[in-house]
């Protein structure tokens, strides 16, 4: 029987009822393996992925290889908000005859969705004046020991493996400094469903002293070129990108070269 990497859930209870249902959640998702391991840093860390559409929030939440939390979308934990979120962010590119089907859809996951977001390690993510929450609740959970999970894709294309990050994410860094006067970690992680594997690249520890503009940059730059050069090092495969597009457009890793090395070359 196939079980997660490690059991994350030791800190609370879990309704039965939720248990049942990432019962069977975990035996639809691909199983994965775990390569780098050895880069995660000691204490407690940032680690940033490709979205990957579902695949990516699903794998942390079963093979993450320690306690974590995963920023989830706050419309998403809301019964409200799911239907008109999940249509304009899941499906906005399905063809015109078939729309009917995905406004239905959106509105019966908004039944599981938010009773399955709540009780899984995450924590929301707001982009209002709740958004100190989201920060607050990281830091929180980061000086209890369990590592922060992002995947902060926007629908900026980048390079087809990836689409451009949203910066602000960074900020985490700044305001866990500011608590605990330590300077955390930003680790590349690959999710690639295709060869059910997950790789960890070489950590990058937030400076303080760099401005604010700099430092988002540098982080989000690092990250993404990491993130290309690992899926770009391993056999060729379809990459599973973040916009739900038709799967026909799906690149292959092979066909993708990060830009930033372009540019040096």
């Amino acid at each position: 029987m196939r079980s997660p990497a490690v059991n994350v859930k030791e800190d609370r209870k879990e309704p039965r009822l939720f248990r049942v249902l990432r019962w069977f959640v975990l035996r639809l998702t691909p199983e994965y393996r775990l390569y780098g391991t050895d880069q995660l840093p000691e204490e407690p860390c940032v680690l940033v992925g490709n979205h990957s559409q579902m695949y990516g929030p699903l794998a942390a939440e079963f093979y993450m290889p320690r306690r974590h939390y995963t920023w989830c979308v706050g419309e998403m934990m809301n019964r409200q908000e799911v239907p008109a979120y999940a249509y304009e962010d899941f499906w906005p590119r399905k063809q015109k005859g078939l729309r009917w089907y995905y406004r239905l859809l959106s509105h019966l996951v908004a039944v599981p969705l938010p009773y399955i977001l709540t009780n899984a390690h995450t924590i929301p993510v707001y982009h209002d004046a709740r958004v100190m929450t989201t920060f607050r609740k990281s830091v929180g959970q980061l000086q209890s020991g369990a590592d922060i999970v992002i995947f902060p894709e926007s629908h900026q294309p980048y390079n087809g493996i990836l689409w451009h990050f949203q910066e602000h994410f960074t900020d985490l860094a700044k305001l866990y400094y500011r608590k605990t006067g330590s300077a955390v970690c930003f680790v590349p992680m690959y999710v690639a469903p295709k060869l059910g594997s997950i790789h960890f690249g070489e950590p990058v520890r937030y400076c303080p002293e760099a401005p604010d503009g700099a430092e988002r940059k540098r982080i989000c730059e690092a990250m993404m070129t990491s993130i290309t050069e690992i899926a770009v090092s391993l056999p060729e495969h379809t990459v599973i990108p973040y916009p739900n597009i038709p799967k026909r457009e799906y690149p292959l890793n092979t066909d993708c070269k990060p830009p930033l090395l372009k540019e040096n070359q």
